[in-house]
């Protein structure tokens, strides 16, 4: 069955240089594999480089990367603002401000500012930014969010106008968006990279309201899974990037969500301590999502896009899930590439 669908399309991968080599596995996986596309880091967890030097080497690699590739590639990154950015003043790049203190000025700074980031992605070759975070800022306590000032604030309405212009600014420099982390981090009091964080006595109905606004102004983008367990919103426990409740349930049948389902890291603690890969790959793709993202960067492994193929194949070759759900995801993925080259509207 693999052989007859594009299942690596279903695959965000990070990997380590700042080149590509013809026998580096990621040229490989590109071409024979058809690899959906590309996370880039600055740095890894170990604080060396892991992708960026320059700008001049940044559209060098990602030149290189749509070379290697049979099918054009998404080339992702995470560049919020403020702490979290992968391109920066220290590699050659322009510095950003956080949502946080972008949103003390008000919508129309926080438009300025995405514009002049959307145009140096785009002048790099970037057209994913797992960008912008429509968490609420809901406990000062929170390590990941709230201390980070990731967040545009606590009110819905306000972080939602925040997000429209941030992602307005992205489309008219042709880059996708990717809203995070559904269904909500912000209330939560600990951080998914390193276990498991349980936001159910935290979390507010109120932090869905930012998706149900954006959606509803025609948002199609994609939209990131938390590692987070919400036992309001599935009972059983399941972290959301594995549950069938809330990516099928809330986030696709409650908020008529039609757009690209994208994991966070597959290889975040809160997800590989409680999994083996294999069957957190199935979990997730059972659950409703359509890109699984491996960033390479909290545990190399050059296997993983290959294993993550095996693992949804064999979901299909036992009968476990519906080819048409695969198709959908697949077609979904193709709608997100389509709007990105403009050969189909935003919204």
């Amino acid at each position: 069955m693999a052989s007859e669908l594009n299942l690596g399309q279903m695959f965000i991968a990070g990997f380590l240089g700042c080149e590509l080599g013809a026998d580096h596995w990621l040229a490989r996986a590109l071409a024979d594999d058809r690899l959906g596309g590309v996370i880039l880091f600055a740095r890894n967890v170990a604080g060396s480089v892991q992708n960026i030097e320059s700008p001049r080497q940044v559209k060098q690699l990602i030149a290189r990367l749509r070379q290697c590739a049979a099918i054009p590639p998404f080339i992702a990154i995470d560049q919020e603002g403020g702490r979290v950015c992968r391109l920066t003043p220290g590699n050659g790049f322009s510095s950003s401000r956080s949502a946080s203190e972008l949103a003390g000025e008000g919508v129309n700074a926080t438009a300025r500012a995405a514009d002049r980031m959307a145009a140096e992605l785009a002048e790099c070759g970037i057209n994913l930014n797992f960008a912008p975070v429509v968490d609420l800022d809901l406990n000062p306590d929170n390590p990941i969010i709230g201390r980070c000032q990731r967040s545009f604030g606590a009110d819905p309405v306000l972080v939602a106008a925040h997000a429209r212009a941030f992602i307005e600014a992205h489309h008219r420099r042709g880059i996708g968006c990717c809203l995070k982390h559904f269904p909500g981090h912000g209330s939560a009091g600990s951080d998914s990279h390193l276990g498991f964080v349980d936001a159910t006595a935290l979390w507010q109905e109120d932090e869905l309201e930012p998706y149900r606004r954006l959606l509803a102004a025609g948002y199609a983008d994609g939209i990131m899974t938390a590692h987070v367990i919400n036992r309001r919103l599935d009972p059983s426990g399941l972290p959301a990037s594995l549950s069938p409740a809330m990516v099928t349930g809330q986030l696709r049948q409650e908020l008529g969500f039609d757009g690209v389902v994208i994991s966070d890291d597959m290889q975040m603690r809160a997800i590989s301590e409680g999994w083996p890969y294999a069957e957190a790959v199935q979990r997730a793709v059972l659950a409703g999502v359509d890109v699984i993202v491996v960033g390479n960067n909290l545990r190399p492994t050059e296997h993983a896009v290959q294993e993550g193929i095996e693992a949804i194949d064999a979901l299909l070759e036992s009968g476990r899930i519906d080819p048409q759900a695969i198709y959908a995801s697949l077609s979904r993925i193709a709608g997100l590439k389509e709007k990105i080259t403009g050969g189909q509207p935003w919204t």
